[in-house]
């Protein structure tokens, strides 16, 4: 049985990452929440470096390499926000980075990546990118850090969640984008563990859900995921087994949200609150505002916020359809 992250990793992450990360602000969203007669207030990792949550996780495992670890270099697999985070935090500890990318991820996140002197090792089929990930591992040696299946990768995620509680401790719902799983397990962690009454709802792609696959064959099974998606970020092959693990200990909701919401929900978030996030980081807030979740009227809801890394040209295309 696998054993589930605990509240004292959420902390020791929160410690070891203190000051190279920051603290980013939940800001209230009153007239959106109007909307739906609760009191939202977002969560903005859209803010965070790197300019996604995924800075919490790298960061957190790779301090917690050994030295010779890091010397025989780092390697990781993502579509984007994981890379320019795993990048960002080998670079801060002086240790080579490769990561392996789809040939079609965000421009955006590939200039990123570079900039934070990584190699990139392009692969055309997302669907195996897992395995040229292990073919590129066991060629060099080098050191795997997992974009959402490790402990301490997603004990550092969760520190997101602590945050939530501390800035919040009134708070009723909170809803978490997922797509491998790591945000969600890590954010569950912290909240569940210190608000026990909060309701925790998962929210993932109506087109291609993973979550709900993994739920229903009670392991992480590979899935089919939209191509040319906004919600890029929520498109790995499968969920994680610590996630989904978490996921059904914890009795996490889940809920899912269409192409159409998650590109409303971004101009709404542009015009309204004055954010700039990608797709998956409106998945949240989509959710809410579509109906699709039920929450009390006056309850206090947080929607994550999980990153801001959206090409130019394709906010241009959602904000002038």
């Amino acid at each position: 049985m696998l054993a589930l992250i605990r509240l004292e990793d959420v902390r020791a992450a929160q410690e070891r990452i203190a000051g190279r990360v920051h603290r980013t602000p939940l800001l209230s969203a009153a007239s959106l929440g109007e909307r739906v007669d609760v009191r939202l207030f977002l969560k903005c990792e859209s803010f965070q470096k790197t300019g996604s949550f995924k800075a919490r996780g790298a960061l957190n495992k790779i301090l917690s390499l050994s030295t010779a670890e890091r010397a025989k270099g780092i390697v990781t697999v993502s579509a984007g926000n994981h890379a320019q985070a795993v990048a960002w935090a080998a670079r801060l500890v002086d240790a080579p980075c490769v990561v392996v990318m789809p040939s079609d991820a965000p421009r955006s996140k590939i200039d990123a990546v570079r900039g934070y002197a990584a190699e990139i090792v392009f692969h055309d089929d997302r669907d195996t990118l897992f395995v040229k990930l292990a073919e590129v591992r066991d060629a060099r040696g080098l050191t795997f850090v997992h974009p959402f299946d490790d402990e301490v990768v997603l004990a550092g995620a969760g520190t997101a969640g602590l945050e939530i509680v501390e800035d919040l401790p009134e708070v009723d719902l909170v809803i978490v984008p997922v797509g491998g799983g790591g945000l969600l397990g890590g954010v569950a962690t912290a909240v569940k563990s210190l608000r026990p009454s909060a309701r925790v709802v998962a929210v993932e792609l109506a087109a291609g859900p993973g979550l709900a696959p993994a739920i229903a064959a009670g392991k992480p099974v590979p899935v089919p995921r939209p191509a040319g998606t906004l919600a890029d970020g929520m498109t790995p092959p499968f969920v994680g087994a610590l996630p989904l693990a978490i996921v059904r200990a914890l009795g996490v909701e889940l809920q899912t949200v269409t192409e159409a919401e998650i590109a409303e929900a971004m101009r709404t978030l542009v015009s309204r609150a004055k954010l700039v996030v990608e797709g998956s980081g409106a998945a949240a807030t989509a959710a809410l505002l579509s109906d699709r979740i039920e929450a009390r009227r006056g309850s206090v809801v947080v929607a994550l916020v999980s990153g801001g890394n959206v090409d130019p040209g394709r906010l241009g295309a959602v904000l002038a359809p």
